[in-house]
């Protein structure tokens, strides 16, 4: 990979957005301000534009505009282009997808204003929760703000901050790495754990959501790190969200820094998503060790047994650890006399696998090796895949017959 490569990560919720940039001769990356020399990271996610001209603005500067001009600024963007609702502004209609984009596309742009290429080589949105909806509607901004095909890609903030922990110094993840949430009263808790028998590890994240008791927040937050960490041997601990704000903390943290490296800050998700970037750009074989397994991951890996070039030897469909949002496995085949296909069903920490037999009825019989197939596996979820299989024929000789086979595909019961 070239070390001008660009990476960019955003974070984002329907109020707020942080926004890092990353390049491999970096040490890690960089958080946009808005405010110069500051650590004010969060964008407020609304747009106004300046009357008479077509010139918006966002954040902040959106805020003071609205205000200078008597009128609320677009807010809720990121809901509102979900349910495909529109706003009306200065006599014009303007989608909220359109609107969604346009406050991506200055986003961009930020960063690009600090000496880095307008058009990033890849970026990574990570949001609180991902849906099929979620990623339809990306893609439709990506286009619009003319980012390639493919170099759009969607994760959680579990995965993100997966991919943060991961991305630092070895001490600080040699055992379990957790994560404290506050937003408002509530704490999300999230534990990292590896499995250091497989290879690559298995990664998982468990995960619960507590209150914090206003009336007493140290003594009830210190209550709940000590419940999250007890009984488990945890090196660093990252702290994030409006809530941390101030000096409240005391008992908490002390209890926090006890043989462990603590940090605090609100840019953990956007430079996890720079990593992330970086990450799914990689090329070099072994250059990651992990598979986190996470609620948008596939759980199992969906294999053919195929023969090339005189030799037996595997196909990978789907694998384990990949977004079942996004994920979508293709190949030819050509069948050698049989009318059924084996596919090798394997979780990543098993040596064993179990083979699910799909009947191809009404397969026109023909010598062997001369039906060309073409398979297509796409999940619905992280455990079911929709399998389809179509006959090709074979060329000249043999003519298609049109047929097309289609087979729902359940992982639940492999061990």
């Amino acid at each position: 990979m070239e070390k001008t490569s660009y990476y960019l990560g955003i974070d984002l919720d329907n109020d707020n957005a942080v926004i890092s940039y990353f390049q491999l001769n970096m040490k890690e990356p960089e958080t946009v301000s808005t405010v110069a020399g500051s650590e004010v990271y969060q964008i407020p996610l609304i747009l106004a534009k300046k009357h008479g001209i077509g010139q918006w603005f966002i954040g902040e500067e959106a805020k003071r505009l609205a205000l200078l001009q008597g009128e609320e600024a677009v807010s809720g963007l990121l809901q509102a282009a979900l349910a495909g609702k529109e706003f009306f502004i200065e006599g014009e209609t303007y989608k909220a997808q359109e609107l969604l984009a346009l406050y991506i596309k200055k986003l961009v742009y930020l960063a690009g204003k600090l000496g880095n290429p307008v058009i990033p080589d890849f970026l990574v949105i990570t949001l609180e929760q991902l849906s099929r909806e979620v990623t339809e509607l990306f893609l439709q901004v990506a286009e619009r703000i003319g980012i390639p095909e493919g170099k759009l890609t969607l994760i959680d903030r579990r995965e993100s901050f997966y991919y943060f922990a991961f991305s630092q110094q070895k001490e600080l993840w040699l055992h379990d790495v957790c994560l404290f949430d506050n937003r408002g009263d509530e704490v999300w808790c999230r534990r990292l754990e590896r499995d250091q028998r497989t290879m690559p590890q298995l990664v998982t994240i468990s995960e619960e959501q507590r209150n914090i008791d206003r009336a007493n927040k140290d003594a009830s937050f210190l209550k709940i790190v000590s419940e999250v960490t007890g009984g488990h041997i945890v090196s660093a601990v990252y702290l994030t969200g409006d809530g941390f704000d101030g000096e409240w903390m005391k008992e908490s943290l002390s209890f926090l820094c006890k043989g462990r490296r603590v940090f605090m800050g609100k840019n953990l998700y956007s430079k996890g998503a720079c990593y992330a970037a970086a990450r799914k750009c990689m090329t070099e074989e072994n250059s990651w060790q992990f598979v986190y397994m996470g609620d948008n991951e596939m759980k199992v890996n969906v294999s053919l047994k195929v023969q090339s070039q005189g030799k037996t030897e595997f196909f990978t469909l789907i694998s384990a650890g990949d977004n079942w949002y996004e994920t979508v496995g293709e190949c030819e085949v050509l069948l050698d006399g049989s009318n059924e296909i084996d596919f090798w069903l394997q979780l990543p920490n098993s040596k064993e696998a179990k083979i699910e037999k799909l009947t191809l009825a009404d397969l026109p019989e023909r010598p062997p090796r001369t039906t060309r197939l073409r398979i297509k596996a796409q999940p619905v979820s992280d455990m079911e895949v929709k399998i389809r299989i179509k006959d090709l024929g074979f060329g000249e000789i043999f003519k298609s017959s049109d047929k097309t086979w289609e087979y729902m595909m359940s992982l639940e019961n492999v061990q």
